[in-house]
């Protein structure tokens, strides 16, 4: 693969829904892949980056910094992978990306949520 900027198109996050996360990720790994020519592989959620896609370490920190440009500093994939064990790295999925972004997009939501009806009260 290569260390070249990807640059992921769409527009808009498509919301914090599983198959919107889905989407959009799916979306940025054939960007990525086409870098490698691999853009032919099917991907779903059991989709596993390193056997499956063979992705390798400076492709997921590629894709972390696709994944903070779309959704902001809402997602951090580092933190995520940080918290996971070299076999976990492994046999990570792409379901467990999109489990994890969707979690994510919730938790600053109900955060933004939450501050929003603390300052309704004051003046």
């Amino acid at each position: 693969m290569s260390t070249e900027a990807i640059e992921f198109t769409a527009a808009e996050p498509r919301g914090g829904d599983g198959a919107a996360v889905l989407a959009d990720i799916t979306d940025m790994l054939r960007e990525l892949l086409e870098e490698g020519g691999l853009d032919d592989v099917e991907i779903a959620r059991e989709t596993t980056f390193h056997d499956d896609l063979e992705l390798e370490s400076i492709d997921l920190v590629t894709l972390a910094g696709v994944l903070r440009e779309h959704y902001g500093d809402r997602v951090n994939l580092a933190l995520f992978i940080a918290d996971l064990e070299l076999d976990e790295i492994i046999a990570l999925t792409v379901g467990e990306l999109v489990d994890y972004v969707v979690a994510s997009l919730r938790a600053t939501a109900n955060a933004d949520t939450a501050a929003g009806s603390d300052t309704r009260g004051q003046v």
